[in-house]
């Protein structure tokens, strides 16, 4: 099959919206359990402490009801929508930018993974405040009745820049992820068997996209622990926040609760982006297809 048209960006942010509020009332119940696992401290009681996903999952539903692993997905969805539409139009604008740039029609895979990372960097200016109430609504000692109770709060005790709060681990976060997720799809596109239908090119996407989502997991769940720890820690005026910049803070995690630390709730991210990467990508392609035969 011969590549696809590019799309205008207005068409790429529609399809990349598409995608991202498919992926996020599929899989946000695992986003919930990992943020759980990311924000226990060591010092947890047995009883109350979250031994893996499964664990998480039947505490939750056990003791706060079924309905609690939704909590929250309200700043999500309203996210997922900018969210997704820049990761996907950025990385394609990206993609035009650095090939004339470097002077090359075909993208490579140093500059796949370039234009991801670039546009994870944009994309996190759009997520911050929707990640920063979402984590405060999945703690599970939130007192928080919604998304709005949670910014007339911050901006009333901690400050209106505070909805920025975790900006940089966030960048640190979608830069890796981003990186990873579309490099890794560059190349095993280009190791599977070339699609001659419809149906093999979305086996081929939805292959490419989990496992890009898996490696990309891989490589940005310790700036996701950090970044969870970071948002869920209360701007107070001239208190030394003990989670605040990314590199000490993965430190001070490592120094006091080991290596793995940096890892928890992986299991969950992956199970979310594998499969999710892959649905993002099908998705993805799909609503582009769409589009591209509407617009012409």
């Amino acid at each position: 099959m011969s590549e696809p048209a590019p799309l205008p960006f207005a068409l790429q942010f529609v399809a990349g919206a598409a995608a991202g509020i498919s992926e996020i009332l599929v899989m946000y119940p695992l986003d919930v359990v990992k943020t759980r696992m990311q924000l226990q401290l060591s010092n947890v009681a047995a009883h109350e402490r979250y031994n893996g996903v499964v664990d998480t999952f039947q505490k939750i539903i056990k003791k706060e009801g079924a309905s609690r692993l939704y909590k929250g997905i309200t700043s999500p969805i309203l996210m997922e929508a900018p969210k997704r539409a820049t990761k996907f139009a950025c990385n394609d604008e990206f993609q035009k930018i650095y090939k004339r740039a470097f002077g090359v029609e075909k993208l490579t895979q140093p500059l796949s993974v370039l234009s991801g990372a670039s546009a994870g960097l944009v994309e996190s200016l759009v997520v911050v405040p929707f990640e920063l109430v979402k984590i405060r609504l999945q703690d599970r000692n939130t007192s928080f009745k919604g998304p709005a109770h949670v910014v007339k709060h911050i901006c009333k005790e901690e400050g209106m820049l505070a909805m920025y709060n975790g900006l940089e681990s966030t960048m640190w976060r979608h830069g890796m992820w981003n990186a990873g997720y579309f490099g890794i799809i560059f190349q095993i596109r280009s190791l599977l068997p070339a699609a001659q239908n419809k149906s093999q090119k979305t086996r081929n996407d939805l292959i490419a996209g989990m496992l890009g989502g898996t490696f990309g997991s891989f490589l940005s769940t310790p700036f996701d622990v950090v970044k969870s720890r970071i948002q869920n820690t209360a701007v107070v005026a001239g208190q030394l926040r003990k989670y605040n910049w990314t590199l000490p803070s993965v430190l001070i995690i490592f120094r006091e609760e080991g290596f793995k630390a940096l890892y928890k709730g992986f299991i969950p991210k992956v199970l979310r982006l594998g499969p999710g990467g892959g649905i993002l990508l099908v998705v993805f392609t799909e609503v582009s297809d769409l589009l591209r035969k509407v617009a012409v």
